[in-house]
């Protein structure tokens, strides 16, 4: 089964790249650190479950290098974020081994959410 790309998520990312200068920031100085976290985990989560449902190179892991650039994170917070994105890869590679109904659901709900928490960064911590 193969996904089309919603560019939606990938457009609030680069919108939220844009937003943010590239200044080394301590996680607690951030007050959008937890949807951060959670950004991180959903694009790991999108990037396992489109490349097993057919999807040669949606970008995600370049997204999550975009975000990290944009974020500039000192060692530790970069660590933390790179972490959730892997979290988020591993737990669906632990349960999906083919591309289900299931999965392309979870792909449509976490496309949302990561849609969702990249608009709230952006409306209520951009400049």
């Amino acid at each position: 089964m193969t996904i089309t790309p919603k560019p939606s998520l990938a457009v609030a990312l680069v919108v939220a790249t844009l937003l943010y200068p590239a200044v080394a920031v301590r996680a607690d100085n951030v007050p959008y650190e937890k949807q951060l976290l959670r950004l991180s985990e959903i694009l790991g989560s999108i990037h396992y479950l489109r490349s097993l449902c057919g999807e040669k190179d949606g970008g995600w892991r370049d997204q999550m290098e975009a975000l990290l650039e944009a974020e500039n994170p000192e060692p530790v917070r970069r660590a933390r974020m790179i972490a959730s994105f892997n979290r988020g890869y591993r737990t669906y590679g632990s349960v999906y081994k083919t591309c289900t109904e299931s999965a392309t659901a979870a792909i449509a709900r976490y496309m949302k959410e990561g849609e969702t928490l990249s608009k709230e960064v952006v409306v209520r911590f951009g400049d």
